[in-house]
């Protein structure tokens, strides 16, 4: 049952990457974040408040935990992802946070202790292998932006986003664990996220008076509506669940799904040609991010059947 979760989850959620692309057409991507993640936020908050209010007591420690998970978690994830969509393909953006996995196995070992064994290093090794093609393809509009060596800065952005991803998972992983109800952690922080970016869209975005042109609104908040839909209260939630039967590396892990199903909504959406360097990269990060799955099994950190498997192994 939560396997099949998982794929339906990773089935879904690429499609916001074609759904952001077309929005970024008609706003820039901080007051994007910022609209996304305030209505989210009061969603979730307003439906807590009238349906268990008693999710809202939390500790100064949880808070603090919050405060850090909606900085990392929500404000620089959202914020290096879509300054990077406006300059990489759909593809290229979901694949790039296919790095998400390797970052999750060295944060749990160092918030959880998950050791790291021999076969969790060449596994980790041959996956950053595997992302060097597709670092080294560029094209288009990234070309014009500059960077370090063959890596471009919108890609060392998405880079920096799949690394704020992952360890606000293992925050979000942390305050599950000490019994903070998910849809607190995801209303609460989304609230300040979103803050964040409209503060920061406010000072550095053109406003006149919203830097949503008047004839875009309405695309633009059609696509709001849908992209909050299905990644903040649909899939935000559905990882909250899930991390409560799987470590954060398996969950992720599972992620590698996602330029597959990111190439065929780009095709779709975007006219964006399926990209044969993307294919043949992921299954090159899908074998190296198998052995690190594969050895996180073996030492009893993911347990088969229903059981809870969050506890972490002496």
């Amino acid at each position: 049952m939560y396997y099949l979760l998982i794929l339906v989850m990773y089935g879904v959620w690429p499609s916001v990457y074609s759904l952001g692309k077309m929005a970024l057409e008609h706003s820039p991507p901080l007051f994007l974040t910022a609209s996304r993640m305030l209505l989210a936020g009061v969603i979730l908050l307003g439906y807590l408040l009238f349906r268990n209010r008693a999710a809202f007591k939390i500790t100064l420690k949880q808070f603090l935990s919050l405060c850090l998970f909606a900085v990392f978690g929500i404000y620089c994830t959202n914020a290096f992802e879509f300054w990077s969509l406006q300059h990489l393909t759909t593809a290229k953006v979901s694949f790039i946070y296919s790095l998400c996995p390797f970052f999750s196995a060295l944060f749990s070992y160092l918030h959880f202790k998950e050791k790291m064994n021999g076969r969790k290093w060449i596994g980790m090794g041959i996956g950053f292998l595997g992302f060097i093609p597709v670092l080294a393809m560029q094209k288009g509009a990234e070309e014009l932006v500059g960077g370090i060596g063959f890596i471009s800065w919108p890609e060392l952005a998405m880079v920096g986003a799949a690394l704020c991803t992952s360890y606000g998972w293992i925050l979000l992983r942390l305050l599950v664990k000490d019994s903070v109800s998910y849809l607190t952690v995801n209303g609460i922080s989304m609230l300040i996220g979103g803050l964040l970016a409209l503060t920061h869209s406010y000072l550095v975005e053109a406003w006149d008076p919203l830097p949503v042109h008047a004839e875009g609104v309405l695309p633009f908040a059609k696509g709001i509506l849908i992209m909050t839909f299905i990644s903040n209260i649909l899939c935000y939630n559905l990882y909250g669940v899930l991390l409560k039967r799987f470590t954060a590396t398996f969950v992720s892990f599972m992620g590698l799904l996602s330029p597959i199903f990111t190439s065929f909504n780009g095709w779709l959406f975007l006219n964006e040609q399926p990209s044969p360097i993307i294919f043949f990269s992921t299954a090159i990060v899908m074998l190296g991010s198998w052995m690190v799955y594969s050895a996180e099994l073996k030492q009893g950190y993911i347990r088969k059947g229903d059981q809870t498997a969050t506890q972490s192994a002496a």
